[in-house]
């Protein structure tokens, strides 16, 4: 029966020629190594002085076998064809079978990074899906944005807009309520001047200090290039007067009889 190698092959039995050339040769390589052996305890230790010279020695000892491995020409160990022959098979043998397991290896390998590339791309293609579905829903958002922004805004301006006008009626009605209450027009009725006993008569035709203030603001809001609002009958002076005393309203400069709200900004 011929030896199993590595591959799970038989290498076939050599002949009795060359079993025997074979034998010749290990016992040929055996001597020689048991010669070298004794000579090398035959030789003994190497005594020097110093640690330097023994340094040196092996240093020239390594150099010479150095240069005599270098000058040696490789030779076969056995020259029957046979043995060369069996010998090489058993190498190349064992050398298909080293190579057929770096081969099962590299194939596992490229299976498992071939399983991790599909399973990337997988995952690369949904998120590429989630990222569309992202954007489409952004664009719509967008659209949207820009349709109902204009409404919206209109929509938000005009509810501003009724808010004041609603904060400004309240604001004037109060105000004419606390004027009314606490500064009101003259009854029609005759009194006595301060300073003169005179009797006078109130006009029926007066306009309450909320008209006056309200005039004046109209005036400075419609035309406010020319805010002065002329002074007629129907202005009660005493009501004048206070407006002027306190610095809510100035005369003109070249026209007494017009006046002007004061500016607050």
């Amino acid at each position: 029966m011929g030896e199993v190698n590595a591959g799970g092959q038989t290498a076939p039995e050599l002949s009795e020629d060359a079993h025997s050339a074979l034998l010749e040769m290990c016992e040929e390589q055996f001597s020689q190594l048991e010669q070298l052996q004794n000579e090398i305890i035959l030789s003994g230790p190497d005594f020097c002085d110093s640690l330097q010279e023994q340094s040196i020695n092996r240093l020239t000892a390594t150099e010479a076998e150095l240069k005599q491995w270098q000058a040696l020409e490789p030779k076969l160990l056995a020259t029957n064809p046979e043995i060369v022959f069996h010998a090489g098979k058993e190498e190349m043998l064992k050398l298909c079978s080293e190579l057929e397991m770096y081969v099962s290896c590299c194939e596992a390998k490229r299976d498992k990074l071939k399983e991790t590339k599909e399973d990337e791309q997988r995952w690369l293609e949904e998120k590429k899906q989630v990222l569309k579905a992202t954007n489409d829903h952004v664009k719509q958002l967008q659209q949207e944005k820009t349709t109902l922004s204009e409404r919206n805004v209109l929509h938000d301006i005009k509810g501003k807009i009724q808010k004041m006008k609603a904060y400004q009626e309240q604001l004037m009605e109060s105000l004419g309520e606390i004027l009314e209450e606490h500064l009101p027009l003259p009854q029609n009725e005759s009194f006595k001047s301060r300073k003169k006993n005179i009797a006078q008569e109130i006009k029926e035709d007066l306009i309450s200090l909320n008209e006056i203030l309200e005039m004046l603001m109209n005036k400075a809001l419609n035309t406010p290039h020319d805010p002065y609002v002329t002074i007629d009958d129907t202005f009660w002076p005493p009501y004048i007067e206070m407006l002027l005393r306190f610095g809510i309203a100035v005369r003109h400069q070249e026209n007494n009889l017009k006046i002007r709200l004061e500016t607050f900004f």
